[in-house]
């Protein structure tokens, strides 16, 4: 296995142990702050610190030029976290972290699999095939175990 591809696992498996996390922290934060909203507020305004700092530490800048091309819906992927934060600040203390996640995790493959057939942003095109449409169907089998 290539260095750049386990690097990216590794990474996507601490993002699915993040993302685990994020949800009682800001169910906590949420009860502390007085709502989600609040909640998801004071998670977006901590994470824009740390980014920034990193971004001004590792001197990383956006090309002018690259970033006047991007379409509108390039600019609204920051709407996306902010709604998942509020939406588990919200859903976590009501349905629990793991039925929260597992849902997530079956909608999130249900549109990743739409968006791999259509090769949507530029992506490489992925066909829906009935091993992968499988895969999807026991995940959600599994949501439905986990809420059991």
């Amino acid at each position: 296995m290539n260095l750049p591809l386990l690097i990216a696992i590794v990474a996507a498996v601490l993002s699915g142990a993040l993302a685990a996390l994020q949800a009682p922290t800001n169910a906590m934060l949420a009860r502390a702050v007085g709502s989600p909203l609040n909640a998801a507020l004071v998670s977006f305004a901590v994470g824009t610190a740390a980014l920034l700092v990193l971004s001004l530490s590792f001197g990383v800048r956006p090309s002018q030029a690259a970033v006047k091309d991007l379409p509108w819906y390039a600019w609204i992927g920051g709407l996306y976290g902010a709604f998942f934060v509020t939406a588990a600040a919200y859903g976590t203390p009501r349905i629990g972290v793991a039925f929260f996640v597992a849902v997530m995790i079956g909608g999130q493959l249900a549109v990743a699999l739409l968006l791999d057939h259509l090769g949507a942003f530029g992506l490489e095109r992925q066909a829906i095939t009935p091993a992968r449409t499988l895969g999807i169907l026991l995940v959600i089998s599994g949501v439905l175990l986990v809420r059991r």
